[in-house]
């Protein structure tokens, strides 16, 4: 499902070029009466007036391909191996959530290593603010199960259990067919109902595309571009912690580490050709915005944080699953955010009361009045007014 797609131009880039040619072709063919079915042809003064517009013929061109839906979420952590797994080796780990997780890409955040242990955790036996997860190999069937498509590993988790554990969770994911991404210079398309869609993943840590270095950034993201229709991009950012809820131009910080500019990046990488930015990191959700007909989700927070690897305290166990749709183009198509929350044991739970969508309306209403995204009570989704 995620082999590399040829090198190719995006389609709403190629327009210009396809229009120039065919007009070259059909002024050398003259005005003929197109064939029964044909494409659409240069007829001056018909239908265009005098400008000789292209005008359709009865059967002619080729139909709009159609929307597609995609999934995402935030940070997923299924168990800490060897003693804080969930009961039952985690089956049914994702069972309350898997009808909201439904879409034809389905992209989780995976915050551990599934591998085990390979002697070189990165944290030293008398550590107090060091964490590092992992589960076992085989928990990469829950993901499966759950309906994950695409699993993105370009986080401050990625390489706890060192390169042989990072090599460890790509060979445990595709032994269950599921896509990886996020290694430096990684672009994975997957092929999504004929739709070629090229995810990248970003983090401030060397196991990944970077995220404090903008230009090469770009880069990555105009690659991609070339690759595939839509181009998303999964991206680690922000500091951490309950009270980091709030968006603002500027770097940010965490432990003295270098979080990047969620602002500034991800605008600059539609600037460069992505259509969606899903954002993770702090642990607690934020406000969404559109820039140029994109949709910038800054974080989806906390999804899972099996045998409570994770805090559910207050805000920090509220998260969310995104869904939008977009057309082959990159155009919106619509969209929606469902709430969950990480229950007693972890596990991702539907949340009746709304509260992780009451929240990021609320941010989204104060960070971005002017260029955020409006929500219903129901949790769908729209770009602002104008």
């Amino acid at each position: 499902m995620y082999a590399p797609a040829p090198l190719r131009s995006r389609p709403r880039r190629r327009y210009a070029a396809i229009l120039g040619v065919l007009l070259a072709a059909l002024l050398a063919a003259g005005c003929a009466t197109p064939e029964p079915g044909a494409d659409p042809v240069w007829q001056p003064g018909s239908g265009g007036g005098g400008t000789g517009a292209p005008v359709p013929t009865s059967g002619g061109g080729q139909p709009a391909r159609p929307a597609i839906s995609l999934s995402a979420t935030g940070d997923i952590i299924m168990g800490n191996a060897p003693n804080r797994l969930p009961a039952g080796g985690g089956k049914g780990f994702f069972d309350s959530v898997e009808k909201a997780l439904a879409a034809d890409l389905v992209m989780g955040n995976l915050e551990e290593p599934l591998t085990v242990d390979t002697g070189t955790g990165k944290c030293g036996a008398n550590s107090t603010r060091c964490f590092q997860f992992r589960a076992p190999p085989e928990y990469a069937a829950h993901l499966r199960d759950a309906g994950f498509d695409l699993l993105n590993q370009a986080n401050n988790h990625g390489y706890d259990y060192g390169p042989k554990g990072y090599a460890n969770t790509q060979r445990a994911l595709e032994k269950y067919d599921l896509a990886h991404t996020g290694a430096p210079d990684q672009i994975t398309v997957v092929d999504v109902k004929g739709v070629k869609v090229a995810v990248a993943g970003f983090s401030s840590y060397v196991w990944s595309n970077s995220l404090t270095d903008i230009a090469a950034a770009k880069k990555v993201v105009a690659k991609a571009a070339g690759l595939a229709d839509l181009v998303v991009v999964q991206v680690h950012m922000g500091g951490e912690g309950a009270d980091k809820t709030r968006v603002r131009p500027g770097t940010e910080l965490f432990l003295g580490e270098n979080r990047g500019d969620p602002v500034k990046f991800s605008k600059a990488m539609i600037d460069a050709g992505a259509d969606l930015i899903v954002g993770h990191g702090p642990h607690v959700l934020r406000g969404m915005e559109f820039y140029k007909g994109r949709l910038i989700a800054y974080s989806l927070g906390n999804f899972a944080g099996g045998g409570n690897s994770l805090s559910n305290a207050g805000r920090l166990g509220w998260g969310g699953v995104l869904k939008v749709s977009l057309t082959p183009d990159g155009s919106w198509a619509g969209g929606s955010l469902t709430s969950t929350y990480m229950n007693s044991a972890g596990k991702p739970t539907m949340d009746p009361d709304d509260r992780g969508l009451g929240l990021v309306k609320q941010l989204t209403r104060s960070d971005f009045p002017e260029t955020g995204a409006r929500f219903d009570d129901a949790g769908s989704i729209s770009p602002p007014a104008g």
